[in-house]
């Protein structure tokens, strides 16, 4: 069994049976994605628009792709055919071109709003009152080629387990008051994705139910 394998393995064991496993393969050549896939993964997440079209086209068709990089307006048009999630929904005017796109490719494309929740500026995300503006806006309402299924966000990169824990605490406070609020009768709003390979347990233990998962399952990220 390859190294790939048994990490895929590991992490289903231990992950509770309600939580999504998005293993992250941005960077990692098909070779290794078709290891996860034999292991049984289907779910994949790429954060560059290329790599993602072209691992889509080459690779099994029954493997649900998610976009979980900031995602520029101009590239939606090439991912809307087939995306599976779209993890970093940050602003209404994004939120748009993907309805746009969706209607054109006559579907409904399922997206995650992203909140910024960690203490560094470098991450993307809404706060509180973006968020509530977006979901209260005439456009919002008017929107039928999306469909917003939980809320998604990056804790601080620090040792820190208390505060990464408590900004997870916040984000699934933000969730279950969203959900009461907007989606009270919608059972597809359900998902809170939060935790990466360095934090992951923490997220788990704070309510998340969908993990992004990169370098435990395929070694350390190659920069390109």
């Amino acid at each position: 069994m390859s190294s790939v394998s048994q990490s895929i393995q590991k992490l289903k064991e231990q992950l509770p049976g309600e939580v999504t496993l998005v293993a992250v393969s941005k960077t990692k050549p098909n070779e290794m994605i078709m290891e996860a896939y034999e292991a049984g993964q289907r779910i994949f997440g790429e954060n560059k628009v290329q790599e993602l079209v072209d691992k889509q086209e080459s690779l099994p068709k029954d493997i649900q792709w998610h976009m979980i990089g900031h995602l520029q307006r101009n590239k939606v048009k090439y991912i809307a055919p087939f995306v599976s999630l779209i993890h970093g929904v940050d602003s209404l005017r994004l939120l748009r071109a993907i309805n746009k796109e969706g209607a054109k490719n006559e579907r409904i494309i399922p997206c995650l709003l992203q909140m910024h929740i960690a203490s560094e500026e470098t991450k993307f995300g809404l706060d509180e009152t973006e968020l509530f503006e977006l979901l209260e806006s005439q456009d919002f309402q008017s929107f039928s080629n999306v469909e917003i299924r939980g809320l998604m966000g990056m804790a601080t990169f620090t040792d820190d387990r208390e505060k990464v824990a408590g900004e997870f605490r916040t984000l699934k406070n933000t969730f279950e008051r969203v959900k009461e609020k907007y989606f009270k009768e919608r059972e597809e709003f359900s998902f809170l994705s939060m935790g990466m390979s360095s934090d992951y347990e923490i997220a788990v233990e704070e309510g998340s139910n969908m993990v992004r998962i990169g370098s435990s399952i395929f070694g350390e990220r190659n920069y390109v």
